[in-house]
């Protein structure tokens, strides 16, 4: 006959409560629902990383010719093969990131400061102002994105800061739009009467307040237009609009290899792919983000 202690001591241990589970615990098991999202920030990680130290991951010079070596097809020494002038594709994929990742970083930066600037003038003084804006707004919203950026990129000359302005230009209305919205809202909360009733200016005001808590609302909407950015970068570099020859970007590359893309589809392949993985990781993050801010 057993005692309570010996009972107590055969008992099976409680299981933890998921509050109190170790750091380590809790990490695995949300890397283990949240795979997606990890797999999706390395991606962006590492094309970032490309842009930044591209030696580190591509030995072969990307503008070095070797007449002797051209159309190689994927092999132990160039793993993406070479292009039609001899020249290492993998190499160019890498060194294409720093012109296509900072052409859509410029492309963004411009929709959100102009965006934010017009959306917050509108918002806030209304009246005239307003309507103006928001007339302004509606007109570059009924224009095709990509044609209004072939427009002004043709006004501004070629190359990818080029591009990126005018990419970043075509941005502008969507991020104003919903700037004007936060903004709107921002100004019946309680921070802002308790501010204008300490007598702050209307420059603090929207200075330290306002546009510091309706910029924060983009977030999500940053991570989907630099996607598109880089996209629409790519697409002008196609037509010859944003990056010259020998430069590598990404949309460049596509276009030098579609002379080939019947006998020679890697040279159309790899940087396309490129595009494609990194817009979608870029989508995905933006969609976790947007989900976040929902719950």
């Amino acid at each position: 006959m057993t005692t309570l202690v010996e009972q107590e001591q055969r008992a099976p241990a409680p299981p933890v409560p998921a509050a109190t589970a170790s750091g380590p615990a809790r990490a695995l098991r949300w890397l283990g629902g949240h795979w997606t999202l990890v797999l999706a920030v390395a991606v962006v990680v590492l094309v970032i990383a490309w842009a930044l130290v591209p030696g580190a991951f591509a030995s072969h010079d990307p503008i070095a010719v070797d007449p002797a070596g051209k159309l190689a097809p994927p092999s132990g020494e160039h793993w993406f093969g070479t292009d039609q002038l001899g020249r290492d594709l993998y190499s160019r994929v890498v060194h294409g990131a720093r012109a296509s990742l900072s052409g859509a970083a410029i492309a963004v930066a411009v929709g959100v400061v102009v965006g934010a600037l017009l959306g917050a003038v509108a918002g806030w003084f209304g009246g005239f102002l307003d309507s103006a804006i928001g007339r302004g707004i509606d007109v570059l919203l009924s224009i095709p994105g990509f044609l209004f950026a072939i427009t002004i990129v043709v006004l501004l000359g070629f190359g990818v800061v080029q591009a990126a302005v005018a990419v970043g230009l075509t941005l502008t209305a969507t991020f104003a739009r919903l700037v004007r919205s936060e903004v709107l809202k921002a100004r019946t909360s309680t921070y802002v009467e308790a501010a204008t009733t300490s007598g702050a200016s209307t420059f603090d005001i929207l200075r330290r307040h306002v546009l510091p808590n309706s910029i924060a609302s983009t977030f999500a909407l940053i991570t989907v237009q630099f996607g598109i950015a880089i996209i629409w970068i790519a697409s002008l570099s196609f037509l010859g609009l944003g990056a010259q020859p020998p430069d590598p970007e990404w949309g460049r590359l596509v276009s030098d290899g579609r002379n080939y893309i019947a006998t020679r589809g890697w040279l159309t392949l790899w940087p396309g792919l490129t595009v494609v993985v990194v817009v979608l990781a870029t989508n995905h993050i933006s969609h976790h983000l947007a989900r976040r801010d929902q719950s």
